[in-house]
């Protein structure tokens, strides 16, 4: 049975689906995702091909330079605000869904903890998952 990864925005105005694999599942306390999310971090699944994920619907987006020194590009649905998903100008072809958009956001099995160098005390990520103080290279 081919596993599904679908979800989209609050209001559904904005779909996504994949059969693809996750290649990187984390939670990024950088300062970016901390401001996106109101939160002490983000969630995301990051598939390799962008290609194969099926969107439906527009979107709006925003730039910025990450932590990383790297531009990411945020999309948004323009109707409810949800944040969807980043694309990477460093890696065109990726796509990172943010966790709690899917349909069954328990899909998400967390491998790592990014930017740990920034969270906040108040912000407890299960202490056995492997940290890194930035982005790990490799």
């Amino acid at each position: 049975m081919t596993k599904i990864y679908a979800g989209g925005c609050a209001c559904g105005a904005v779909r996504y689906e994949t059969t693809s694999e996750p290649v990187f599942e984390n939670h990024c306390q950088c300062l970016d995702c901390q401001k996106r999310s109101g939160t002490g971090h983000g969630s995301y699944l990051t598939f390799a091909r962008r290609a194969e994920m099926a969107m439906t619907g527009e979107t709006r987006s925003w730039r910025i330079v990450a932590d990383s020194g790297k531009e990411k590009v945020h999309a948004f649905c323009p109707n409810c605000g949800t944040p969807v998903f980043v694309t990477f100008a460093a890696a065109p072809e990726a796509i990172a869904i943010h966790a709690a958009s899917l349909d069954d956001p328990g899909q998400f099995k967390p491998q790592v903890l990014t930017y740990r160098a920034r969270a906040h005390a108040w912000d407890r990520i299960d202490p056995d998952l492997v940290a890194f103080e930035g982005m790990p290279h490799g």
